[in-house]
């Protein structure tokens, strides 16, 4: 029920935002509340949008810049406070406040499956061509698996665009990249068209891998992308690396999905083991 909430708060708070903005800007009525809650709702529309516009593989987790903003905001409205118009701004101030300390969490991770020196369980993945194919039949030094949760993500997306962009140093260290996730086939054929790498772009079927290693988030899809063929249960994003005997050598399960490690982490890691 928790994540069922939290998918119908991440579609409608920046929708909400927007909305704010739009009638706040139309009443064209610039007071201290007007002017502060102009700052409030376009920031929060702002980040949203700079997240599909311009994509970025991480942020900070407080989004300094966004939050003083949005506080700013706040305090221009309770400059000019009256009951009646601080409802509005103390409600795109908490909505903010879940953001980033609710939604964009994920408490108590399982990591009892992906602990530092476990052996990798095996398991299947279709391919582009709609092939299974076994996790061992990967004969590279090492693999690096990375879980995201699908093309809607822009956060996922970015993070894969940087991988993509160190695939010579990849290939230097003999490394299979596993790029996995259970959006449906044309999603995942597209991605891989659209890189041109020496990639693995894989789907995981009815999430039975993300089962298995305990990382599936339940109803974690935004509501509405539903529409476009994707479905409501995806994975946490998770970034595994193995050595050649698919021994796990790092794992990283975050607990924010907007902090995610960088390929230069991949890199130190597998150029620092000594198996």
């Amino acid at each position: 029920m928790k994540n069922i909430i939290k998918s119908l708060f991440i579609s409608a708070f920046p929708v909400y935002s927007l909305v704010i903005f739009i009638n706040t800007l139309l009443k064209n009525n610039f007071t201290l509340h007007s002017i502060g809650l102009l700052l409030s709702s376009i920031s929060v529309v702002s980040f949203f949008l700079m997240l599909f516009i311009k994509p970025v593989a991480r942020t900070t987790k407080t989004l300094t810049f966004y939050s003083a903003l949005i506080s700013i905001g706040f305090t221009l409205n309770l400059l000019d406070f009256n009951w009646d118009s601080l409802l509005i701004p103390l409600s795109i101030a908490l909505g903010w406040l879940a953001y980033l300390t609710w939604y964009s969490t994920f408490n108590s991770r399982d990591m009892s499956v992906l602990d530092f020196g476990k052996k990798l369980p095996e398991f299947s993945l279709e391919n582009t061509n709609k092939e299974m194919v076994n996790s061992n039949s990967f004969t590279g030094d090492f693999k690096i698996l990375i879980f995201y949760r699908g093309n809607w993500c822009p956060l996922c997306m970015a993070q894969i665009k940087e991988v993509v962009q160190q695939y010579k140093e990849l290939e230097k260290r003999n490394i299979d990249m596993l790029l996995i996730s259970s959006q449906p086939h044309k999603f995942t054929k597209s991605l891989a068209k659209k890189h041109q790498v020496p990639f693995h772009f894989l789907r995981d079927i009815d999430n039975k891998v993300a089962k298995q290693l305990k990382i599936i988030h339940k109803n974690g899809l935004p509501v509405g992308f539903q529409v476009l063929g994707y479905e409501s249960d995806v994975v946490l994003p998770t970034v595994i690396i193995t050595d050649k005997n698919d021994k796990i050598i790092f794992a990283d399960l975050t607990d924010n999905y907007r902090v995610r490690p960088e390929p230069e982490t991949f890199l130190r890691i597998i150029d620092n083991y000594k198996g």
